[in-house]
Formats: C-alpha cells, structure tokens, sequence
C-alpha cells in the first residue's frame, strides 16, 4: 500500500512537469509564407524626349520600360517616374523602405559621333536600396542609393522632394529639387578619357574623382484614366556640377544643361500568392 502510494504521487509530479499544449495552440493555422497575400504589379513604359547620353548638347527619343511590385493595398501615396523598380521591405503611411534597382542601356559610338573613339560602356545596371518619408502631407522626400554592375563599378546617389496637389480626384500637379552624386568610378566610366581614348577621339584626357553630379528640378501632371490605367507628362532639368561638368566630353562637345520631356503609361495587375 505505502509503495502504491509513493508509486502514485511519482507519476503525477512527472505528468505535471510535461509542457501541455494549449487547445488554441494546436487548432492554430499553419504560418503563411512572406509571399503569401494579395499584390499589386504595375508595368508600363515611358517615352523621353532626352540628351543622347549625359552631358550631350544634341536629344533623341526613346523608351524605357516602368515596373513596381508591391503588396495590394500599399497604393503609394505619391510616385514619380524617376522611381526605379522596387521591392518594399518596409511600407506604412508616412515612411518606406526596401530594394531598388536600375537598367542601364549600352553608350557607345553608335549612341552618338561624340562619343566615337572612346570605350563603350556596356548595358548593365544598378542594384541598393531606397527610403521615402512624408514630412508633410503633400510633400515626399526619397533617396536612392545603388552599385553599379557591369556597366559601371560606381556607386550613384540621389535625392529628390516632390511635392503634389490634387486639382482634382483624378489628375494631380507636382514638382521639385533634385540632386545627384556619384563615386570615382561612375564619372571614370562616363566622363573619363583616359591617354588612348584622348589619342582616339581628340578629347582632352580628363581623370575625373568622385561627388557631387548635378542640381535640379523636375514637375509632371499626372491623370488617373481608371483605377488601373495612369499616364503621366513631365519635364526634368539637371544643371551638371563637379567632376560631370569639367569633363571633356561635356566642354568640348557637350553641354551642362541637360533638358528632358517625356510621356508615361502603366496599368495596374493585382494577383494572390498562396
């Protein structure tokens, strides 16, 4: 009886040290992924009536495809056509934050008669991170941060304020600064003209360092045809400074101000991942 007893109290003291399960705990959904959810991709393309290659006194017309992925919902309360793809990491009302990346299509002679003799610059791009915050309700301010990759073994900044008015629910004005800066081996890459490339093209040689690239400002106007569909018409003005400006290619054949004009067009696909 005595070894039944001690035999008793054993086995409970063993079954209440046990971990027990909570009820809610094993009726609990299965943990969805991070993909998992509703999502937005907007894809477009813009038109651009812009310099040949940056620093170029003569334009052509050209296109440029638009691409943004994000979740269904975080519809950004401002965009522009200077943003370049993105993925974000972080997104609430007044801030975001996450991936960002850039193509960079080839320069080379067949760009323009300017650039002949020098070496070519190969298509490839750029790949960093991006921050937007809101100070004010009708103001965002957003930088940018890339490497270079293939094309260029730099690393570009930049910093633009936006601010926008609705004129109405659907077509909304906005406007502001802008500024650019970049590495040693951005400008080395397109504002560089080293010995050969002198001899070959009749430049000046011109070793360029790192910093500040530009000063400007660009506006657009922007109507929402439908809940899908935006275009936009927009104007951009880059005043070039530092190792951009005192370049060769810009003295010599080139020019500081840099005007474009441009039209965009993108549609809105929204999508579920499991």
């Amino acid at each position: 009886m005595r070894k039944s007893y001690f035999t008793t109290v054993a086995v409970l003291a063993l079954l209440t040290a046990l971990p027990v399960q909570a009820a809610d705990d094993i009726y609990a959904p299965a943990k969805k992924p991070f993909w998992a959810g509703d999502w937005s991709l907007t894809i477009g393309g813009l038109g651009e009536f812009a310099p040949r290659y940056d620093g170029a006194s003569s334009r052509i017309l050209f296109g440029e495809p638009l691409v943004s992925l994000t979740r269904a919902g975080d519809v950004p309360r401002f965009d522009s056509q200077n943003d370049n793809f993105e993925f974000a990491l972080i997104d609430t009302y007044s801030f975001s934050a996450g991936l960002v990346g850039k193509l960079l299509f080839k320069r080379d002679s067949g760009t323009s008669d300017d650039l002949k003799g020098l070496d070519p610059v190969k298509m490839g791009g750029e790949v960093g991170g991006f921050a937007e915050f809101y100070p004010v309700d009708w103001m965002r301010v957003r930088g940018e941060l890339r490497q270079g990759i293939r094309a260029h073994k730099g690393i570009v900044g930049e910093v633009a304020a936006d601010a926008f008015y609705d004129v109405t629910p659907v077509i909304r004005v906005s406007g502001g600064p802008r500024i650019q800066f970049a590495s040693k081996d951005y400008f080395k890459s397109y504002y560089g003209v080293n010995a050969q490339e002198a001899q070959l093209s009749g430049l000046s040689e011109y070793h360029p360092g790192g910093g500040l690239k530009s000063l400007g400002a660009g506006a657009a106007v922007t109507w929402k045809a439908t809940d899908k569909i935006t275009t936009s018409l927009y104007g951009e003005y880059e005043h070039l400074q530092g190792a951009a400006k005192k370049s060769s290619l810009v003295q010599e054949r080139g020019q500081r101000d840099q005007f474009s004009f441009g039209l965009t067009a993108t549609y809105r696909f929204d999508f579920t991942l499991d």
